[in-house]
């Protein structure tokens, strides 16, 4: 019965029948996409991942005659693996984003919360200013907190002398989270305007009705601003672990400051110095890979948690 009244359906006059052909112009609109996708992300990928696989085989007495080109398999990646200052380097961002992560979240959610509250007038003036720091280059703001960290220069160090404090802020110990308030500076005003962006989203009759029964702000934040703002909490989030994960500019605009912050001492920063210092690009597209497989695994790690942790809220 089904079948006939499909039949039906389809051989009904006047219902224009359904093109099994996508639309062209659909794809029209998606090739600059596609084209630039493909242009900007695959190919040099695939292009990293084709020269990790190879190596120079020099010739002749000692190495000394003609360099070629030969295959080398998985040796550049087992070089890699086999530097400790290659590992320590991840173990340092990831330090780095178990601490700076969950504090620029914090922040860039409470500047949030809070501009929503304020009025038209003074919340455009306030985000404006927290979002301005956000335009300044990752080099000049490295330059100009540089200025701020080296003694005898920075305004800051001279004030805490006279009250008998001498903070070294770019000491061994210190230097990494000197870097972390780099970028809490930077980027804490533009997770704040993508969260502010989803809480303007939120429907005004929940506000309504949270105060009709009684809900006063700080039960309408963790009980409907929050929640509904999750999907902007999780963008940022991973926004977050991937920039730590290339955290680059502020490491090598800080190392001429302090012995700290080595050649090695950020994934990225190890990968620029064995391209362009030790003449290694093969070795160099190799650390770039494994640095894009670890970026990989923990943003798609992320999202499946929190997808899973949706998943049994939802039950």
């Amino acid at each position: 019965m089904s079948t006939t009244i499909s039949r039906t359906r389809k051989s009904a006059p006047g219902v224009p029948r359904r093109s099994a052909r996508p639309d062209r112009a659909a794809w029209g609109f998606l090739f600059p996409f596609v084209a630039l996708f493909l242009f900007t992300f695959v190919l040099p990928l695939g292009y990293a991942v084709y020269q990790s696989l190879l190596t120079p085989v020099r010739s002749g007495p000692l190495g000394l005659g003609r360099a070629t080109i030969g295959f080398a398999g998985l040796d550049n990646y087992g070089l890699a693996l086999q530097q400790s200052a290659f590992l320590e380097s991840f173990a340092r961002v990831l330090l780095f984003g178990v601490v700076q992560i969950p504090v620029m979240l914090l922040l860039s959610t409470a500047l949030a919360l809070a501009l929503d509250t304020l009025s038209h007038r003074w919340a455009g003036i306030l985000r404006a200013a927290y979002f301005l720091p956000y335009g300044v280059p990752g080099v000049i703001a490295s330059i100009l907190w540089g200025f701020l960290y080296v003694p005898g220069v920075s305004p800051i160090t001279d004030l805490l002398g006279r009250v008998g404090l001498a903070p070294d802020f770019l000491g061994y110990d210190t230097a990494l989270w000197s870097i972390a308030n780099i970028v809490i500076w930077e980027f804490a005003g533009y997770n704040m305007l993508v969260i502010v962006a989803q809480l303007k989203a939120i429907p005004q009759e929940l506000y309504e009705a949270a105060r009709i029964d009684g809900a006063g702000a700080w039960q309408t934040a963790m009980r409907i601003k929050l929640p509904l703002a999750r999907p902007a909490l999780v963008l940022t989030g991973v926004f977050s672990i991937i920039g730590t994960l290339q955290l680059f500019a502020e490491p090598l605009v800080i190392k001429p400051l302090t012995p700290a912050v080595t050649n090695s001492y950020t994934p990225n920063l190890s990968a620029y110095n064995e391209a362009f210092a030790n003449n290694n690009i093969y070795l160099a597209a190799a650390e770039s890979v494994l640095l894009a497989l670890v970026a990989s695994v923990l943003s798609f790690g992320f999202l499946s948690l929190v997808s899973r942790k949706e998943r049994r809220d939802a039950r």
